[in-house]
């Protein structure tokens, strides 16, 4: 009977377990974009942390700024030491809450719109953001989503009136972050 008492026991605590899955990518793809008549900047990092909690919705995303890429040396180089001052600030992130998660199958392919709120932290500052995403589904990867404008001012990056022409008021931002199962 005792063995029995267990055995529910240890079944009902992988059943929890399994119920509260956390799904996790260490080379999740972001990017920035900005283009002006004198110039187009775009910066990639296939390095980004994402991690997503199916039961709650919790979404976080960490990058080292340094982790950024770009097409030429001098402009990596800028972006790490006058604007982002990665040495400094050497970590972006954006912690948030999928508020449509009533609306998301998990367990079911598809590809899913998602209502997300949280909190971007870059250089320093963190600001509030909403935006709407994607989630795909399909087999055991859930894949996340998204494209949003910032505008680096927001977040105490200050553009030089020398090179103000050369950068867009506002970056365009992608995210495609495919996620596994935490096991």
């Amino acid at each position: 009977m005792k063995k029995l008492g267990v055995i529910i026991v240890l079944v009902g605590m992988a059943i929890t377990l399994q119920s509260q899955t956390k799904y996790l990518s260490k080379n999740g793809y972001v990017s920035f974009y900005s283009k002006t008549p004198m110039e187009e900047i775009k910066g990639e990092n296939s390095q980004a942390l994402g991690i997503l909690e199916v039961q709650t919705g919790k979404v976080v995303i960490n990058l080292l700024m340094k982790s950024f890429k770009f097409d030429r040396a001098l402009m990596e180089e800028h972006f790490n030491e006058n604007y982002a001052e990665s040495d400094k600030f050497p970590k972006s992130n954006y912690t948030a809450t999928i508020t449509n998660l009533k609306d998301i199958n998990f367990k079911k392919d598809g590809n899913y719109s998602a209502d997300v709120d949280g909190q971007m932290t870059i250089h320093g500052t963190t600001k509030p953001l909403k935006t709407k995403g994607e989630i795909e589904i399909k087999g055991e990867t859930i894949t996340i989503k998204a494209k949003f404008l910032l505008n680096p001012s927001d977040y105490g990056i200050q553009i030089p009136s020398l090179v103000r022409e050369k950068i867009s008021e506002n970056m365009d931002v992608t995210v495609n972050i495919a996620l596994k199962a935490m096991n």
